[in-house]
């Protein structure tokens, strides 16, 4: 039988667009004027009232301006703003559908998605518009409708900042927001990271964006405050993850607009620890959602030492697993609880969440399914597995995407024949109904018939005192006609690389895990592990250049 949720069903509106559940709610329990965004860098600041009306005016103005159509997508190609929640709101407003880039992408990277998901307009920011203009070019995009955010606030040519994109004179009045289907009507196309083949479209619909939104407030809303505390603004949280990212949209920024959160927005165009440390010891950041690799740094970075962190009261990591041994260490040196959710893209995207008085009792479990969901875990061949048996999850409810962009293809074959979204990954249940991530089914290295997560091995590394970064991904040996698993490892400063140190690894490994886990396939040292905005692990990057080399070896 299917695990029903262990929450109570909540009551989600089928009538209710994401913009209108956001600002049209009626029992707030903080004031409009509480101040809702703020610039780590800058200082600017939005109060709620003020992000509502922003984005009523930026909504009309695509109306006025540009003839904006129901429908018509708004392409984001842009670093973490606390502009970019207005223009966000502002083209759900307006009826229109949000379509976030990654800033780290090529022109044809772009170009690709700007073509699949055909946005009418692209939002960037001043150091992104060289990339910017030249994709949308290839896409077809004018460059009168290139709009910049951020503090940049000057017209540059035919592009214009965000504010002048508002409704003028008389005929302002007739702009008005269209009527939602929020079962049927996009709020958001995000692409998937291509791990195979290009990137697809995920449709998220304003009912899948309205019930995540819900079922997190659900489990998580209670646990954070938007007023008290001792400076009588309640918590503060670090906006970090990046806004272009499904993980980001929902926990940060419709989370913050809906429950009253104080958001303070790191612009970062790469990860610097040390800026993130600055912000969390000026802001007196409380919680912060953040990926694996940064839980990572918490664990093992210097510069953690230098800042006083005592303002924080959780950690709260996703978008890839997190081992025990990770949290442990994080713990041992800052005494700051870490605790893990799960989601993926096509669940808007939060399918589980670990409360944070469970975090200790259950360490390294990614918490109980979301109310009014149902999942199952089952084997290859799709029958169900015994409780803390592993397998592949699946999942119903009422944030499940609606399916892949013109690919009904892809869609078919993401669901069961019974409905259930395949999700990949491989994860077990225990008794309590918590859920324990254990890796994605594409990855898991066979060896010998028997089962490796690279995720596991990757973990057991990182508590290494040395280690400061592992990836682990499965080879061919041919000799024993089977993958099996190797490591890279990025060393800790001030630690030599050599074959005594594999050596040391190779067995620091071999203690901690069953005999077919052991890593046969060597010990490499690099620089860096290759890794997603989102923090996932690219173990595929790590398989191409293998197989570059092997090829490069036979030559």
């Amino acid at each position: 039988m299917p695990y029903a949720s262990s929450y109570p069903p909540i009551a989600i509106p089928g009538d209710v667009d994401l913009w209108s559940l956001v600002f049209d709610k009626k029992n707030r329990q903080f004031p409009t004027t509480k101040e809702i965004m703020t610039s780590a860098e800058t200082g600017r600041t939005y109060s709620w009232a003020d992000l509502r009306s922003a984005s009523v005016e930026f909504g009309k103005g695509l109306q006025a301006q540009w003839h904006w159509k129901k429908r018509d997508v708004l392409a984001l190609y842009t670093p973490n703003s606390i502009d970019t929640p207005i223009v966000i709101m502002g083209t759900l407003w307006a009826g229109g559908t949000v379509s976030p880039a990654n800033p780290l992408y090529t022109v044809d990277e772009l170009v690709f998605q700007l073509k699949d998901s055909g946005a009418k307009a692209l939002v960037t920011q001043l150091p992104f518009l060289e990339t910017a203009t030249a994709a949308a070019a290839k896409a077809g995009i004018p460059e009168n409708r290139i709009v910049l955010i951020g503090e940049d606030r000057d017209e540059i040519g035919k592009f214009l900042h965000f504010d002048r994109i508002r409704s003028t004179g008389p005929g302002g009045a007739q702009h008005t927001k269209p009527t939602i289907n929020p079962d049927q009507d996009l709020a958001f196309l995000v692409y998937s990271s291509g791990t195979t083949g290009l990137p697809k479209g995920v449709c998220l619909s304003h009912l899948n964006m309205v019930s995540n939104v819900l079922q997190s407030d659900y489990v998580e809303g209670s646990q954070w405050l938007p007023h008290g505390g001792p400076d009588g603004k309640g918590d503060k949280h670090l906006g970090v993850l990046p806004f272009f990212h499904i993980y980001g949209l929902t926990c940060a920024v419709l989370s913050s607009l809906y429950a009253g959160w104080h958001l303070v927005v790191i612009y970062m165009a790469r990860f610097d620890m040390e800026k993130l440390l600055q912000a969390i010891q000026a802001y007196r950041i409380t919680v912060t959602y953040v990926p694996p690799p940064i839980i990572l740094a918490f664990g093992k970075h210097p510069l953690v030492d230098k800042y006083d962190l005592t303002s924080l009261k959780v950690l709260h990591s996703g978008a890839a697993p997190l081992t025990r041994e990770l949290t442990e260490t994080v713990w041992n040196r800052l005494k700051i609880p870490v605790k893990q959710g799960f989601g993926l893209s096509e669940t808007s995207p939060v399918t589980h969440c670990q409360r944070v008085e469970d975090w200790a009792k259950f360490m390294g479990s990614v918490g109980k399914l979301y109310p009014n969901m149902e999942a199952k875990i089952v084997d290859e061949s799709g029958q169900e597995v015994a409780e803390d048996e592993a397998g592949e999850l699946w999942v119903k409810g009422p944030n499940v995407f609606k399916g892949y962009l013109n690919n009904p293809e892809r869609t078919r074959e993401a669901f069961s024949p019974d409905g259930y979204f395949m999700t990949g990954d491989i994860v077990r249940r225990d008794k309590h109904g918590n859920y324990y991530c254990v890796d994605r089914l594409k990855e898991l290295i066979k060896y010998k018939g028997f089962p490796v997560p690279p995720a596991e091995l990757e973990g057991v590394l990182v508590g290494h005192p040395d280690v400061a970064d592992a990836c682990v991904i499965g080879i061919d040996d041919p000799s024993q006609a089977t993958e099996v698993p190797r490591a890279y490892v990025v060393l800790r400063q001030g630690v030599a690389a050599s074959e005594a140190k594999a050596r040391e690894l190779g067995d620091w490994v071999s203690t901690r895990v069953a005999p077919h886990k052991k890593l046969r396939g060597g010990i490499r040292f690099v620089d860096q592990v290759p890794k997603s905005a989102s923090g996932k692990i690219l173990r595929r990057l790590m398989r191409d250049q293998v197989r570059k080399e092997s090829r490069a070896a036979k030559l």
